[in-house]
């Protein structure tokens, strides 16, 4: 045990942790000029489910448009092929990961904290006029995903760490390094790198634990952060202002946002959530 690394964990669970051929059909098809909007939405049209639910989202208030979008291929010159990529992402993830076997985590509650982490990390995005906030939204709801590689492939330790936590998000990092070897977020990254995916992802995800490393893609890790430890302030007896009180100086210049601003963010996230929340999952429902 003591080689096994994030690599070799997800190369060995990379059947059970990989991503439906349609959404690398698409990427494929936008690195290739040949292929127009209308490929790709007969492409993506081929999975009913998954079409339907693009339309509904793009047809929602996270988008805003006046006029009703009825194509797939529609959708992808009103959104853009980053946006619509994304969101096959999104909608496969959940759909995919939706019905791993495990005693240690309620999937619904894993889904509920995931999309409220993206909403939150999208909304901090956009009050920091981050360009192409959307891929924030990503960000925040794959985040958590090496915890389920943990959870599925080393069950007896993941339940070591959830009890010695006593399931405090703050403390869980910390005790994955000690009893595990490495974190959620090293697996998390392994995992999102093993799909090709930007490396903006991958580095947010990979130190959204302790943005301080991050290198190229601050902004986002410590975004991603924040989005994080927001999502769980709510269950805990804290204030926004002592969620800040945790990052430094050189952190909060970075993040250049102040209390009044993330709690105007926090009230419009408890609006968006729930319609987002049944637009990527609409197979769940609230308990």
């Amino acid at each position: 045990m003591d080689d096994l690394t994030p690599q070799v964990l997800i190369k060995d669970s990379l059947e059970i942790f990989s991503l439906p051929d349609i959404y690398f059909q698409v990427a494929e098809m936008i690195k290739d000029p040949r292929f127009s909007a209308e490929d790709m939405g007969q492409v993506i049209s081929k999975d009913p489910g998954l079409s339907a639910r693009l339309l509904r989202v793009v047809n929602s208030s996270f988008y805003g448009f006046q006029a009703k979008v009825d194509t797939i291929s529609r959708a992808i010159t009103i959104v853009g092929i980053e946006d619509l990529q994304n969101l096959v992402l999104a909608t496969s993830v959940i759909d995919k990961f939706s019905h791993i076997p495990s005693e240690l985590v309620d999937m619904t509650d894993f889904w509920l904290r995931s999309v409220q982490c993206g909403v939150i990390a999208r909304l901090l995005a956009k009050e920091n006029s981050v360009l192409h906030c959307e891929r924030l939204f990503l960000t925040g709801l794959l985040h958590d995903l090496g915890s389920l590689v943990l959870y599925y492939k080393m069950p007896d330790k993941s339940m070591e760490v959830l009890l010695a936590a006593d399931y405090d998000q703050r403390l869980i990092g910390g005790l994955e390094q000690e009893i595990i070897g490495f974190t959620h977020a090293d697996v998390g990254a392994a995992l999102i790198e093993s799909w090709g995916l930007p490396e903006s992802l991958v580095e947010a995800i990979a130190c959204h634990l302790n943005p301080d490393v991050s290198h190229a893609h601050k902004l986002d890790a410590y975004l991603l952060s924040l989005a994080s430890r927001l999502t769980s302030f709510s269950q805990q007896d804290i204030s926004i202002s002592d969620v800040l009180d945790e990052y430094s100086d050189d952190a909060l210049s970075v993040i250049q946002l102040d209390v009044d601003l993330v709690e105007k963010v926090m009230k419009q996230a408890d609006e968006e959530f729930a319609q987002v929340f049944e637009l990527m999952a609409p197979s769940k429902r609230f308990h």
